[in-house]
């Protein structure tokens, strides 16, 4: 897919299928995540591919109890490992660089996911703590996304936008 086509049409999917997605394109949005930039090309990012039902189930019911979660085959946690930014840029490192990077990674999986014929949805409004319990998570492995991956069953309409006047400032 064309790649402007590709950014407008990508819309967050809350309803899947009920059909496996297969390994070789969990891997295609792992690789596709792994080249998205990152300050001093740090690459402070861990993915956490979830595919047992008991494991979804559980981040369900004690992270994130969306009803629409649970129809998801796969979900890819993105967690911002914080040392690999820290070390080199210290404090700006491990609170906003590591946060930027792991976006980007993210970005590359839903753009990548939409040219595949997947859908998915960047969920941050989950409970950090509990999903680090279920992962069992070191203290600096942090959980900033959760991607819940499958088969659209729909596709929704595209949101209204802000007019690129109202948005950017030229100087």
């Amino acid at each position: 897919m064309e790649f402007r086509e590709l950014v407008r049409t990508r819309r967050c999917i809350r309803g899947f299928k009920d059909r496996e997605v297969p390994d070789d394109l969990i891997l295609e949005l792992l690789d596709a995540a792994r080249f998205a930039p990152s300050g001093g090309n740090c690459q402070p990012w861990h993915f956490y591919v979830i595919k047992n039902k008991d494991l979804l189930d559980q981040i369900h019911k004690k992270a994130y109890p969306a009803s629409w979660f649970i129809e998801a085959p796969v979900a890819i946690v993105v967690c911002a490992n914080i040392p690999e930014s820290e070390r080199r840029y210290g404090e700006r490192g491990r609170n906003l660089y590591c946060i930027q990077d792991t976006a980007a990674a993210v970005q590359n999986i839903l753009l990548c996911a939409k040219d595949l014929g997947l859908g998915g949805c960047w969920v941050g409004a989950f409970n950090e703590e509990n999903l680090r319990e279920l992962l069992g998570l070191k203290k600096d492995m942090r959980p900033v996304a959760i991607i819940p991956l499958g088969y659209p069953v729909s596709e929704p309409q595209a949101p209204k936008r802000k007019p690129i006047e109202e948005i950017a400032t030229f100087i």
